[in-house]
């Protein structure tokens, strides 16, 4: 096993890790955010591997950002778990700002980004009632109550909207009408590129704002930095929590989840396309 830690806005250093080394890595889809971080955490023996999903410097924007390259680098790090965080909006009043939400679906408003691993050669068609890994979610959501004090919601909604410009007070009380519970800019399209390469996915948001629809609250960038930062060590301490509790020998039908979804017969995918997405597909083609 191994695990990966998408850092989001406001998670820019790796966890304690021990005997680190950076592991350069070239990918069909250009560069990672930035050269990945591997070492040991603490006494589990567990290799973890680092990625800021921004980068360093926070440089890459949620349209740009190198959704395709950061997901097949880990891959080919041999990670089989991605453990996430993402700072979001609260759609709710409920959800004030410093809460921990582990979200278990999403609505996709995304408009410019490339979805899939599989648009060159060959069509997949893959399942995805259930975005996130159910049992990464419950994972993810005990270790936040365990480790931390902060208040924790197991579930809910999370819009994943364009950006890199907040909603409009419009948008906003929309999505409020659905009944939907925090909205953000990056879910998509990792989750589903982690369900394409057959890694287990689950992430933890940190609420920064009440997004636009709150009359008493309007979203500013020093709001969000501000509550990002006080929300960064309740989501490291349940990241590290979440490592110690997951089985060592943790399997889920996420590592199985492209068994039955390739359409394209084998013998017309081009042999260019089959060593470009090796990595994913090695095991269902000849």
């Amino acid at each position: 096993m191994k695990i990966g830690f998408i850092g989001g806005s406001g998670i820019y250093e790796a966890l304690p890790l021990e005997n680190t080394r950076e592991e350069p890595v070239e990918t069909p889809f250009g560069e990672p955010s930035t050269t990945p971080i591997v070492g040991e955490f603490g006494d589990t023996g567990r290799e973890v591997v680092f990625l800021p999903r921004h980068g360093p410097d926070h440089q890459h924007s949620p349209t740009t950002l190198p959704y395709r390259a950061n997901i097949f680098a880990l891959k080919q790090l041999g990670v089989t778990h991605i453990l996430a965080s993402n700072a979001v909006g609260s759609l709710k009043e409920d959800l004030p700002p410093q809460t921990l939400v582990v979200p278990d679906q999403i609505y996709d408003r995304t408009k410019h980004r490339p979805l899939t691993f599989f648009d060159e050669g060959i069509v997949v068609h893959q399942p995805f009632a259930m975005p996130y890994d159910e049992e990464l979610v419950s994972i993810l959501a005990e270790a936040a109550e365990e480790a931390t004090d902060a208040k924790v919601q197991e579930g809910g909604t999370y819009v994943c909207i364009e950006g890199p410009s907040y909603s409009t007070k419009a948008e906003s009380e929309h999505y409020r009408a659905q009944g939907w519970d925090i909205i953000g800019m990056t879910t998509i399209p990792e989750v589903k590129l982690a369900r394409e390469a057959e890694i287990a996915y689950a992430t933890i948001t940190g609420v920064t704002d009440y997004d636009v629809w709150k009359e008493s609250s309007e979203v500013t960038l020093d709001e969000v930095l501000k509550n990002a930062a006080a929300n960064e060590e309740a989501i490291k301490e349940t990241v590290e929590a979440a490592i110690r509790k997951i089985p060592d020998d943790h399997e889920t039908p996420s590592h199985s989840a492209l068994e039955g979804t390739i359409n394209t017969p084998d013998d017309a995918i081009p042999q260019e396309t089959k060593e470009k997405l090796a990595p994913l597909i090695e095991n269902y083609v000849e």
